[in-house]
């Protein structure tokens, strides 16, 4: 365990008069944002790139957050260990560290090579905190062989060795993008099971899932239909119904799965919406992954990146739908961040939801990433990261908020499928207001470029140092409608992908 940071940025933005156009927006709001770093990459490895963290994921429970996040990316895959950052007492402060028996790099030292995609979860029966994450090797190419998950009694602060999920002899198959969810309602009939999901992309991202009810100990894998996945986010009603959105293997639509019998097996998948998505300037790397959150009633929402609202599929805008059941689905609706005739691209959404609240009153809070500029190169991008939420179920929202930026794509640490700062990213809710997590890059302590700056990169976890709160309302895209015959600007993938 390592001593909380205190290391605190803040962001000044200036935002002039409004240019007056047809269906475009004000400007962002402006802000004094502070942030908080609150974790970054110490090791040292010449293996993989360093200081850099990418991919944060975020859950709440009363005043406690815990984050994850990779830490010393890899360029084909992984990396050298997965992190953590605990606040018990509302994000006022933070500690930090890194879950030990995980790969050679991790204390104590572990069996894998390399290991990804983390995910946390909390189960309130076993007042257990739970860490998944995907073990790599390297033999024969880079192959995910293991789900693991690290377990914490205390509240978040220290974690055990890894307990198995899932694994694999090398060869034939490669597991990937795993998710852990647990049953916190006490009322529910699998009150105290947790569900971890992932997909074998050795077999055409085959989906598997597998349930717990002794706190993550151990583990049963479920009945799954024959159904191609990535990037799946189960959440769980209060009744106890497991709903699980994800994209179809080739991330050209998104579908839904059920569990009515705490995971023993799961439904046919039905459809949400197709995905029609542009592709993202600059050589960043981002795909149309969904975020889901559910609310205190069981009102799920799922979000994801789609240009369906844009002429020619020029940018994406954050869009979502919602459903009480997971057998239907509402119309997709695009969250109004900006105008529809605006530059601005957006992409990486983290949704959260306050459980406290529900219905025409649930307030929702949502991080991004985006581009002011959608027509922009390597060279001239500008990443941000943004903020904006709702108070009435996404009816109308807030202003946004810019939160962090801009960043060169060249300080971002570089991966086989673009630069990075993760396949998703996360927001939670704690005492009414949202704490977004992001990964943030500055310029190199030494060079300019993140690729070859190794170990002198700066790409950091951070968050906002006293929360933000929902607010609204500001815009409606009330009765907006896609464009005719909408699709995407590239071309479908040849094969299932898989972004580990």
């Amino acid at each position: 365990m390592r001593a909380g940071f205190s290391s605190r940025r803040r962001l000044a933005l200036f935002v002039g008069p409004a240019v007056v156009a047809a269906l475009a927006f004000a400007a962002y709001a402006a802000a004094n944002i502070a942030l908080t770093q609150i974790s970054s990459d110490p090791f040292t490895n010449s293996t993989s790139q360093h200081k850099t963290q990418v991919e944060p994921d975020s859950y709440s429970a009363g005043s406690t957050i815990v984050a994850t996040m990779q830490s010393g990316r890899f360029f084909d895959g992984g990396a050298s260990d997965i992190g953590f950052a605990t606040s018990t007492n509302g994000g006022t402060s933070w500690s930090h560290g890194f879950l030990p028996g995980t790969t050679p790099f991790s204390t104590p030292p572990g069996p894998y090579d390399r290991v990804s995609d983390p995910s946390v979860a909390y189960d309130a029966k076993h007042d257990v905190w739970m860490i998944s994450s995907l073990g790599l090797k390297q033999a024969g190419g880079i192959n995910g062989v293991a789900v693991l998950v690290n377990r914490s009694t205390n509240g978040g602060l220290s974690w055990s060795n890894p307990v198995t999920v899932a694994g694999i002899p090398l060869g034939g198959t490669s597991l990937d993008k795993n998710w852990t969810v647990c049953d916190d309602t006490p009322t529910s009939k699998f009150y105290g099971s947790c569900y971890t999901e992932w997909d074998d992309n050795g077999a055409g991202n085959r989906l598997h899932v597998a349930y717990s009810r002794d706190g993550g100990a151990t583990w049963t894998q479920s009945s799954t239909p024959a159904v191609s996945v990535i990037g799946a986010q189960p959440v769980v009603k209060p009744n106890g119904v497991v709903i699980m959105p994800t994209d179809n293997g080739s991330a050209t639509a998104l579908i839904s799965l059920r569990s009515t019998n705490g995971g023993v097996s799961w439904s046919n998948p039905v459809t949400i919406a197709t995905i029609s998505d542009h592709f993202v300037a600059g050589g960043l790397r981002t795909r149309p992954l969904p975020t889901a959150e559910i609310d205190g009633a069981g009102k799920v929402y799922v979000a994801w990146q789609d240009c369906r609202f844009r002429t020619n599929c020029s940018s994406n805008d954050i869009v979502y739908a919602k459903s009480t059941t997971g057998l239907t689905w509402s119309t997709v609706r695009r969250v109004p961040i900006d105008g529809k005739l605006s530059t601005v691209d957006h992409f990486i959404p983290g949704l959260a939801v306050d459980k406290s609240t529900s219905g025409t009153t649930a307030h929702l809070g949502l991080a991004y990433y985006y581009y002011p500029n959608a027509s922009c190169s390597f060279a001239t991008c500008q990443l941000k990261a943004g903020f904006i939420s709702s108070l009435n179920s996404g009816s109308t929202w807030s202003a946004p908020t810019q939160v962090a930026g801009p960043m060169m794509l060249k300080w971002l640490p570089a991966t086989s499928q673009g630069r990075m700062v993760g396949d998703y990213t996360s927001a939670s809710f704690v005492n009414g207001s949202t704490f977004p997590i992001f990964a943030v890059a500055n310029a190199p302590t030494v060079g300019t470029d993140c690729q070859v700056a190794t170990p002198n990169c700066d790409q950091a976890t951070y968050t906002s140092a006293s929360g933000l709160a929902a607010s609204g309302p500001f815009r409606s895209a009330e009765g907006e409608q896609p464009v005719a015959n909408a699709a995407s600007d590239h071309p479908a993938p040849a094969a299932p992908i898989t972004p580990r």
